[in-house]
């Protein structure tokens, strides 16, 4: 039988996705799903106390470059399959059906947990912003992994949740549009506060000690001070090793959102000789943004390591020392922006990789429905939102763990995307050597990605997953399980 071939081309009635997004729309949205709430939620939540000033700076480069080197495979591969769903369609053409649901279903699990993440940190932001008021805790609460989650977190929460799918809904050129105005808020935000570090007395080298991270755990049990805390510094090869690694290893998550380009590739209305360059400007946006942020939090605080301990926004409170006021101005609107874009990026990466791989069968149909008006996935959207609402209801304790299985779904993309260019290019004889040493490069890092986080390595803290993200993990891999067994008759077929 022949085989049914599939037009991307937009259709009559509504029945294709619309070429609509323009370079700089198409940048917004890698940008802003480069950048979310980690870059100033995460020195104090995590980098500052595990990797240290100069840890998280090595391991962010060594990230970023790590990601342009896949960015070339990406840049290489969407022009020869030039179709929403990206790696998924990579994979399908290259390695076959099960190879590709394979990497399909781990890459919605990388962009989809982000819409959640983004939205659980809506009410660490207000709660930083309006002092001691607590404005949102109010209505019935309950507790999540010792966190108290209340009704009006719950509520604000949702409520973006279901405007920013709407928006969605309603036309991607319109989504394209805000996120644009999101992304340069961002940018402008991180940079004013970078250059207030740098012409302040108040940021001080010295204030970066300890530069590798300290134990924080040990140093909390103990009541460690400030002055103490070189006690519990990480010291010594394996320490210092271990402080690049522990945030080396969740790279994958902190640039994720780059390879949105190729979920909109349908939707372009400029050349694909210009992807390349488009996503090497987003990851090194997003670098400067992790580093700037979490170095001029450490320079201006000299007690930073007690403010980590003691749970504080270290972002939010170096901003205000550095600036006063307007500090905490400019960190509310560029970790909202930084938030806002993130979901709406998440959404339309998530919902266009769903929509390319139900068109293609290996989804139910129902996620393939196309809105008539407006030339969206619809039904993939409102499941993208459905289950983003598990983030304000599982609370800000959730944020690692949804950290955790977008680092390992967007590993596996990178491992599958790398390892096609390698194929594709000895099938077609296109390739330069350039182009191949990046693409074995891309699957080496994609593997030592994927055996970081799922490994434990002795002499190595705080590198591989707790054991809430590998019960995620079993849960979506048995959800997976589930839609296969419902397309198994797809499967079967030659």
């Amino acid at each position: 039988m022949k085989k049914k071939q599939i037009s991307t081309a937009p259709q009559a009635g509504g029945e294709g996705l619309r070429r609509s997004l323009s370079p700089l729309h198409v940048w917004a949205i890698a940008f802003g799903c480069v950048i979310g709430w980690g870059s100033f939620i995460n020195p104090g939540k995590k980098f500052l106390s595990t990797s240290g000033a100069a840890g998280t700076a090595i391991a962010m480069i060594l990230g970023a470059l790590v990601m342009i080197v896949i960015a070339f495979s990406y840049a290489y591969m969407v022009p020869k399959f030039p179709q929403a769903g990206g790696e998924f369609t990579f994979t399908k053409n290259c390695f076959g059906k099960r190879a590709a649901f394979i990497c399909g279903w781990f890459l919605v699990v990388a962009y989809l947990t982000n819409v959640p993440m983004n939205s659980t940190a809506i009410g660490l932001i207000v709660d930083g912003l309006d002092g001691g008021a607590d404005i949102l805790k109010f209505g019935f609460h309950y507790s999540v992994a010792g966190f108290n989650i209340y009704f009006g977190e719950m509520l604000l929460a949702l409520s973006i949740l279901i405007l920013f799918g709407f928006l969605n809904i309603i036309g991607v050129k319109k989504a394209g549009t805000v996120q644009m105005v999101l992304s340069g808020l961002l940018v402008l935000c991180v940079f004013s506060l970078f250059m207030a570090a740098l012409i302040s007395s108040k940021a001080k080298g010295i204030n970066l000690e300890p530069i590798w991270g300290f134990d924080k755990s040990a140093a909390m049990a103990a009541g460690a001070t400030t002055a103490e805390i070189g006690q519990y510094a990480h010291k010594g090869t394996a320490g210092v090793l271990g402080a690049i690694l522990a945030t080396f290893a969740i790279a994958p998550w902190a640039y994720v959102g780059f390879d949105a380009i190729p979920q909109a590739a349908e939707e372009f209305n400029f050349s694909f000789k210009k992807v390349s360059f488009i996503m090497i400007i987003a990851i090194l946006f997003g670098c400067f943004v992790y580093v700037s942020n979490n170095t001029v939090a450490a320079a201006a605080l000299a007690n930073w390591p007690e403010r980590v301990m003691a749970g504080e926004w270290v972002v939010l409170v170096a901003a205000e020392e550095l600036l006063g006021g307007f500090g905490k101005v400019l960190v509310g609107t560029g970790v909202s922006c930084a938030v806002l874009s993130g979901i709406m990026g998440f959404y339309l990466a998530s919902s266009r990789l769903m929509y390319s791989m139900s068109r293609d069968g290996y989804l139910p149909a129902w996620f393939g429905k196309v809105n008539p008006k407006y030339g969206t996935p619809r039904n993939a959207i409102l499941f993208c939102v459905a289950v983003s609402m598990s983030g304000p209801l599982l609370g800000r304790e959730a944020l690692g763990w949804f950290v955790d299985m977008s680092a390992i779904g967007a590993s596996i993309g990178y491992f599958f995307t790398s390892a096609s260019t390698l194929l594709t290019a000895k099938k077609q004889g296109d390739g330069s050597g350039f182009l191949k040493a990046m693409g074995i490069i891309g699957v080496v890092f994609s593997l030592i990605f994927v055996l970081l986080q799922l490994v434990p390595i002795p002499g190595l803290k705080g590198v591989h997953f707790g054991k809430e993200s590998y019960l995620i993990l079993i849960i979506w891999i048995a959800l997976g399980a589930v839609f296969y067994l419902k397309q198994r008759k797809f499967f079967a077929e030659g």
